[in-house]
């Protein structure tokens, strides 16, 4: 995205000069001849839209160190490099102490200016999210930290905002990579346990013997192996909030223990002796149809509804693509930050081609892809080869831009099947234990076939593909793994 630069200065020759040099090397600019314009424009909700300031220190009217203070007192974020004819150690060291980011003599290079410019652009980003990251791990995480202006995401939003008014049970509902858990935490963030304990429990992710000591806690001695007392999440998570992933997994047999932590906000350890009270807030998630399980008998009735009370749909992927111009700077940044590497930008065809495909990891397989990226790419720019894993022939055109089924790309599956809004086939598939010669196929590459087509009939969905292929979801991620078939994975 071309980001704009306010220019300051009282001199015209100067604004033209400078408008014409950023306009050559890449950046929009707008252009004000006094600080009182300049103060004006940045009292205003058009002062969101500037990426940097270029100000001049001398401006006839007022002075620039006004107008850098009053950068520094109201829009901390925008980053301001001073420009000046009149320079020396003390004046460089007062805009420095004022907030200035850089310090330029003039008559400008340009070379100087653009090198300058593209420092101050990724120490902000730089800045902007170790500080975002900051807060998501302390508890201060807002619906202002979560990226995306699609008017899905942000109707989304609304019903969040509304939510964490309340105490009452949230249920996210949407598919695997969508950010369920980054919406739980905004919630909290935004609700009356900001900064209180915040718990994450995957409920597919625990053996199924486990869960209920893991959930509720157990007593020293209460099974073989319990040599010690162990509290359990929920008591963990006493004063704040529990936020328990993939809901559906949940043993049906500790679905009514669950029930009674909702309803009288007490929990029992195994092998406890009495109930111990807990004030926690639920925020549960799901990428599966609960009604549907309950109608099978698979889900509690009860606990469905207790908390079906405040469900959110989160969109996905596809259906918020303008959102990706903006959540791939941010995970680049993000990926940048935890590997300790320079930001790279991302070229106009490579952001084409992740806007014409239709993620059915989602977010999580966006930002996967982008890390890959980033590995492969030379240089400071991602361009489109970086991303071979998308082929766009996979996937239809049109508005929606569905998978188009392995038929596409791999010549041993037939009979394209449409796939339904439950994710199931329609018809039947089969693969052929034979190759374009005639000759048997290895074990592992129909292996492969099966495996990938699974993913994608069931969008990445590693719960649900595991129970179809019979496996077990370790051995199903082991195989993924080494077949290299993780990015749709969720």
């Amino acid at each position: 995205m071309t980001k704009l630069i306010l220019i300051i200065e009282d001199e015209e020759n100067q604004r033209q000069v400078l408008k014409y040099a950023l306009s050559k090397v890449g950046f929009a600019t707008e252009a004000v001849a006094s600080g009182h314009e300049a103060l004006q424009l940045l009292s205003g909700d058009a002062a969101n839209r500037f990426d940097l300031v270029l100000l001049d220190m001398v401006l006839g009217d007022i002075s620039g160190f006004d107008v850098l203070r009053h950068v520094r007192d109201n829009l901390p974020n925008l980053p301001v490099i001073i420009l000046t004819g009149h320079s020396s150690v003390d004046n460089a060291v007062e805009a420095m102490r004022n907030g200035a980011v850089d310090f330029i003599s003039k008559p400008v290079e340009v070379d100087r200016l653009k090198v300058s410019i593209e420092n101050a652009l990724r120490i902000n980003k730089l800045s902007g999210e170790i500080s975002r990251l900051s807060r998501k791990w302390s508890g201060q995480w807002g619906f202002d930290d979560l990226i995306g202006s699609s008017d899905s995401m942000k109707q989304a939003v609304e019903l969040a905002r509304k939510s964490a008014a309340t105490n009452i049970p949230v249920l996210l509902e949407g598919e695997s990579g969508v950010g369920k858990e980054v919406f739980a935490r905004a919630i909290q963030g935004e609700s009356e346990r900001a900064g209180k304990p915040f718990v994450v429990v995957n409920c597919g992710a625990i053996p199924r013997n486990l869960v209920e000591s893991i959930l509720f806690g157990h007593a020293k001695g209460a099974f073989t192996g319990a040599t010690d007392r162990h509290v359990g999440k929920f008591i963990e998570a006493d004063g704040g909030t529990i936020f328990l992933d993939e809901i559906g997994e949940l043993p049906l047999e500790l679905q009514g223990k669950l029930l009674r932590v909702l309803q009288e906000g007490e929990v029992d350890p195994v092998g406890g002796a009495k109930a111990i009270k807990v004030d926690v807030r639920l925020i549960s998630a799901t990428n599966r149809r609960l009604k549907k399980m309950v109608e099978k008998g698979e889900f509690r009735e009860d606990l469905f509804y207790r908390l079906n009370i405040f469900p959110i749909r989160l969109p996905s992927l596809r259906d918020r693509k303008e959102d990706i111009e903006h959540l791939a700077p941010h995970f680049i940044a993000n990926i940048s930050i935890s590997e300790g590497c320079p930001i790279k930008q991302i070229s106009p065809e490579a952001m084409a081609l992740l806007k014409s495909y239709s993620w059915p990891g989602n977010i999580r397989q966006l930002e996967n892809a982008l890390f890959r990226a980033m590995i492969l790419s030379d240089g400071d720019m991602i361009g489109r080869r970086d991303f071979p894993q998308i082929r766009p022939a996979d996937y239809k055109a049109g508005p929606e831009r569905t998978p188009a089924g392995p038929r596409d790309h791999n010549p041993c599956l037939c009979d394209e099947a449409r796939i339904p809004e439950n994710g199931v086939p329609m018809n039947k598939h089969r693969l052929s234990a034979v190759d374009d010669n005639g000759h048997i196929r290895p074990i592992q590459d129909v292996e492969r076939d099966m495996i990938r087509f699974a993913l994608e009939t069931y969008q990445g969905r590693m719960s649900e593909v595991a129970r179809r292929l019979g496996l077990g979801r370790s051995t199903l991620y082991r195989k993924v793994a080494d077949l290299n078939l993780d990015e749709g994975v969720s």
